[in-house]
């Protein structure tokens, strides 16, 4: 069993003021994924024992950033996408496994008035080419046949993809994060083949939400977003073992998301 953990702390340094060292240790994960860890080198000397750590920093002082922790030596690393007019703000970190690609991604804000929309349709676009051109990638199996890669990507997606991964739908219809346009896109990225973890397990669950606004006592009412996924190319799903969010842990406006992979 592989046991995935992805959380958007909100600034690393700042969790680490609370108690993120216990919760890391308490999830146990193979796979520790991070958004928004907000740091540039050298700022923080945060290492586990018996992990390896890979990280991926905006060029931005104080903003995005990406981060794996993994207890298996990955056969390769690569950061970003490979596109310069993505690729400065630490979005992406992929590691290569024996069978299997795991990406960690930051998805962009479409911010304020979506004054990023058109940016972020085009972000979509090409991360969703991204996923396809590693799902192609093949390996040679134990029995010696040669089998297409999995692909299992985690992060802030930065979108509620259905009515139920939100708890106000009709007021936030033009807002970021639940345009039309950030959903369809969604919806293109699981017609591609990709299948959402969480709604695999839990077709129908409400109040199931992994980010609320510090605003208006959001979290206290449970007045949320489901924005936080793992989304698995179609290969993997007989691997599927479960899929759950972590409400129940505090220090970040996320909780952290968890897979179980056999």
């Amino acid at each position: 069993m592989y046991k995935f953990i992805s959380w958007n702390v909100n600034g690393l340094r700042a969790v680490c003021g609370k108690g993120f060292a216990d919760i890391f240790a308490e999830l146990d994960a193979d796979f520790f994924c991070l958004q928004e860890t907000k740091m540039q080198a050298g700022q923080l000397d945060l290492e586990f024992l018996g992990y390896q750590s890979y990280w991926n920093y905006a060029d931005k002082k104080g903003y995005s950033g990406t981060a794996i922790y993994t207890k298996h030596t990955p056969v390769a690393v690569t950061y970003g996408l490979g596109i310069d007019e993505h690729d400065h703000e630490g979005r992406v970190i992929t590691l290569e496994m024996e069978d299997f690609f795991l990406v960690c991604v930051y998805t962009p804000n479409s911010q304020d008035e979506l004054k990023r929309l058109d940016y972020r349709m085009k972000w979509d676009d090409d991360f969703r080419t991204y996923l396809h051109s590693l799902a192609e990638r093949e390996f040679t199996a134990a029995d010696g046949a040669l089998r297409k890669k999995g692909v299992i990507v985690c992060g802030d997606l930065n979108v509620a993809h259905q009515e139920i991964d939100i708890k106000n739908p009709a007021g936030n219809r033009r807002n970021a994060g639940f345009t039309d346009e950030e959903r369809g896109k969604f919806t293109e990225l699981l017609d591609a083949g990709f299948t959402d973890t969480f709604r695999y397990f839990h077709p129908d669950a409400k109040d199931e939400y992994s980010w609320w606004s510090y605003r208006f006592q959001a979290r206290q009412r449970n007045a949320g977003w489901r924005i936080d996924y793992f989304v698995v190319s179609n290969n993997l799903i007989d691997r599927l073992e479960g899929a759950s969010i972590h409400q129940e842990i505090f220090g970040s406006d996320h909780c952290p998301v968890e897979l179980i992979l056999k």
